[in-house]
């Protein structure tokens, strides 16, 4: 393989040289923060979610976050390659022009103007997604609390400042600014166990679907938080990447129950366990296949810069990623993957922009074709710690 990777845990390995690896062995799939990053993987979302997985009828839990979340949720729709092709075509497209004597947009336009392409692009599909006969999906979202509970300007930026320097000291601290909400499908259990974080769980229904995905979606400062999501409490939502910037969360443990301190302010949505990773009905269904853009999984956002955790963790013991080889990335254009940085350095070139993200993204039809060809014809020998 020249552009793919593959990482497993220890029990994923062990799993993979016992069994194989069969799309019925898939228990959930998580999908990370990351903007325009998020690009790259299309290709094996649509080999995934088209193809590979429909040879096989189990449940499984799709866990997002931000682009992930807008992944996950088109995986849910009846036809999900064109769908995946929609969502790749109009994300590189995107553009917000900048109001006259301003070089860039504000949070207000940027907000109304996604507001907008999701209700094109999910309108009248929410219920379909919701009852999905197999998949479940999981959307996080990052709840403000005390002074970020509302979004007002320079209380805001003070108070992310302070969630800075508290996730700096120990990551739980975090929680004392921002909590994990988790928008599920209706009788569905957490995929992880949440006694890392202050979590909550709030049951999807139509009328919150769209108002949790843009959350998940809203990046501090870039967009305007989501305010008092029906069903959920009330207050200030945030993207999901915050919390769980590459969904680094105790699979391992998903019968486990939340923590009794995770929702002091209004009770859990206590759901059925029985659908967690230790399925009953299949021994081997327990691998999380995870499609990533690199092999580090970070834990939330604010952990960008704190490399020493980004090691993995006892919680990816289970875990297969499918990431592009660094090598592999240095060959698409400016050496690197799509990402934010772009907007800014092709801000006077839009056709310049979609020109290399399209290039970028066509190169990672490679990724899938690989992913192919080694389910064919495994070789474990390709396979490497993570």
């Amino acid at each position: 393989m020249q552009a793919l990777r593959l990482y497993a845990g220890p029990k994923a390995l062990q799993h993979l040289r016992q069994h194989g690896l069969q799309p019925h062995h898939v228990a959930a799939v998580p999908a990370a923060a990351g903007g325009p990053k998020g690009l790259i993987l299309g290709r094996l979302d649509q080999f995934i979610f088209g193809h590979w997985l429909t040879h096989s009828r189990q449940s499984v839990d799709l866990v997002g976050a931000s682009i992930g979340a807008w992944r996950m949720a088109t995986a849910c729709l009846a036809a999900p390659v064109p769908a995946f092709e929609r969502l790749e075509r109009g994300y590189i497209q995107q553009h917000y022009e900048p109001p006259a004597g301003r070089k860039r947009p504000s949070a207000d336009q940027v907000s109304a103007e996604f507001s907008a392409t999701l209700q094109s692009f999910f309108d009248g599909l929410q219920n379909d997604i919701l009852a999905h006969p197999r998949f479940r999906l999981h959307i996080i979202t990052a709840r403000g609390r005390h002074v970020l509970r509302r979004e007002q300007n320079m209380r805001t930026h003070l108070g992310y400042a302070a969630a800075f320097v508290a996730n700096g000291l120990r990551r739980r601290a975090l929680g004392a600014w921002m909590e994990r909400v988790v928008f599920s499908s209706p009788q569905a259990s957490l995929p992880f166990a949440a006694h890392d974080f202050p979590t909550r769980q709030v049951v999807l229904q139509d009328n919150n679907f769209l108002p949790a995905l843009q959350a998940s979606c809203s990046i501090p400062f870039v967009l305007r938080a989501v305010h008092d999501i029906p069903g959920a409490p009330r207050g200030a939502y945030w993207d999901g990447g915050i919390t769980d910037y590459h969904l680094h969360l105790d699979y391992q443990n998903a019968q486990h129950a939340m923590d009794s301190e995770a929702a002091p302010e209004a009770p859990l949505v206590q759901l059925s366990a029985a659908n967690g990773l230790n399925d009953a009905g299949d021994p081997t269904r327990k691998l999380v296949l995870y499609p990533h853009f690199q092999q580090a999984i970070v834990p939330g956002w604010l952990d960008k810069t704190l490399h020493w955790r980004h090691k993995p963790s006892a919680f990816l013991d289970n875990m297969l990623v499918l990431a592009p080889a660094p090598e592999w990335v240095a060959t698409l254009p400016n050496g690197k993957l799509p990402d934010r940085h772009d907007f800014v350095r092709y801000a006077d070139d839009l056709q310049g922009r979609i020109k290399v993200w399209g290039q970028a993204v066509a190169a990672s039809q490679q990724l899938a074709d690989e992913f192919a060809e080694w389910w064919l014809r495994p070789d474990l020998s390709l396979v490497q710690p993570l």
